[in-house]
């Protein structure tokens, strides 16, 4: 890896330190995967289409840049127009340095650009090639077009999500996308090992579908229970139903959510609420019985639970050892103290967005530091260090690609 003052900072002694990374991701799925790279030491630089990746376009006043800056800290950028001829001998040039490209546009672009695998590896054997899709490169599904809202949708997360009265609903986190970056994340990783133990690049993906799937396992086993009363959709209670307490109960101010995975926990939330009689009431006896009267019990809770304040509640729960948390707003959690403390969430004053909250990676090595915390790139910054650092080009030769709209 070569230094210059505009180099990301990473030290030797990172996990992925050295490894150098083309990301032609976009959004949120492949970018997050390369961000988890970035933290991790690796040198990653984002090769933009012309007029820079898509969510750098969103409009920022309306706040839909953050997640640009969010997802792009500590890597480089770089313009290349890869539907020209002399893009695509310059990002050549570029893998034959690289050790991982990784992409997550719709299967079968890479191969139009001119770009896809087999030719990627006849330049560099050693290459790790990563592709994220939506539904992978094969099968009946292969050419869907896949969002985040629309894997939900087929992977069965909407249906299992709200009341059963209520229309699927969509969950409010962006689930197989980010589910989709963490497991593409964890291939190049485990790709990155076998090389080393083998010499040998490889050609990975990861499909949403796939990697959301195992999520849905209460739900899939409510489907192999005796039991057929069960609605698809159970809102706040446990998929299967055979849980309870499970939900989220009100307070003066808010809600909270309890949970009584087994009678001890049951027995801790009847002493705090100084109704230990219950303990050998028979409707409530045992878990078989709480579940079947459910609505009594969830009544009963919840008419104690409004005569306090969140903090008020979630303290006596606390300190009862009852699983529970309360429901909080984004702001909230945004403003986290125990997330600021330890270092995952801090404010930055960003050249593009002003002063906005940014996380670090939560993967974390015992006494090892993330890489220095550098604000997402301005687009093509890195142009010059990339195209004279790495492949030698003289200003004169930069100068007339770009004017020739390569870069």
């Amino acid at each position: 890896m070569k230094d210059s003052d505009t180099a990301i900072v990473t030290t030797d002694s990172m996990p992925l330190s050295g490894v150098r990374v083309l990301d032609l991701t976009q959004i949120y799925n492949g970018p997050y995967a390369t961000f988890l790279m970035a933290m991790a030491g690796a040198e990653v630089i984002k090769v933009e289409p012309p007029g820079g990746e898509y969510l750098r376009r969103r409009d920022a006043r309306s706040g839909a840049g953050v997640p640009f800056a969010m997802l792009n800290a500590n890597k480089g950028s770089i313009s290349l127009n890869l539907k020209s001829e002399d893009g695509v001998a310059l990002f050549l040039k570029l893998v034959a340095s690289a050790d991982v490209v990784i992409e997550n546009y719709a299967p079968g672009v890479m191969d139009r650009l001119g770009v896809g695998y087999d030719v990627l590896k006849a330049v560099n054997p050693s290459l790790i090639f990563a592709s994220g899709s939506g539904y992978g490169s094969d099968g009946p599904y292969r050419d869907y077009p896949a969002m985040d809202l629309t894997v939900q949708a087929m992977a069965g997360i909407m249906s299992i999500t709200g009341f059963p009265e209520n229309a699927p609903v969509k969950s409010g986190a962006a689930l197989c996308d980010f589910f989709g970056g963490v497991h593409l994340y964890g291939a190049i990783t485990t790709a990155l090992f076998q090389r080393s133990r083998t010499g040998l690049g490889a050609c990975i993906e990861v499909a949403m579908l796939d990697a959301v799937y195992p999520s849905l396992a209460s739900s899939i086993g409510m489907s192999y229970g005796a039991r057929t009363d069960i609605p698809e959709r159970t809102g706040n209670r446990h998929g299967g139903l055979s849980l309870c307490p499970y939900n989220v109960y009100p307070t003066s101010d808010g809600h909270v959510a309890i949970i009584c995975n087994n009678d001890k926990h049951w027995q801790n939330l009847l002493e705090v609420m100084g109704r230990q009689e219950l303990a050998t009431d028979p409707r409530m006896v045992d878990m078989r019985q709480r579940v079947a009267n459910m609505a009594l019990v969830d009544d009963m809770i919840g008419a104690w639970t409004s005569t306090m304040t969140r903090e008020q509640l979630f303290s006596i729960l606390v300190a009862g050892r009852v699983p529970s948390a309360p429901v909080r707003e984004l702001r909230e959690v945004m403003d986290d103290a125990h997330m600021h403390e330890r270092g995952m969430l801090f404010e930055i004053d960003h050249p593009q967005y002003g002063p906005i909250t940014v996380c670090r990676s939560p993967i974390n090595f015992q006494g090892q530091d993330q890489a220095s915390y550098q604000p997402s790139p301005e687009y093509a910054t890195d142009n010059a260090r990339v195209y004279g650092d790495w492949l030698g080009l003289e200003e004169a030769a930069q100068a007339d690609l770009k004017a020739r709209g390569v870069i």
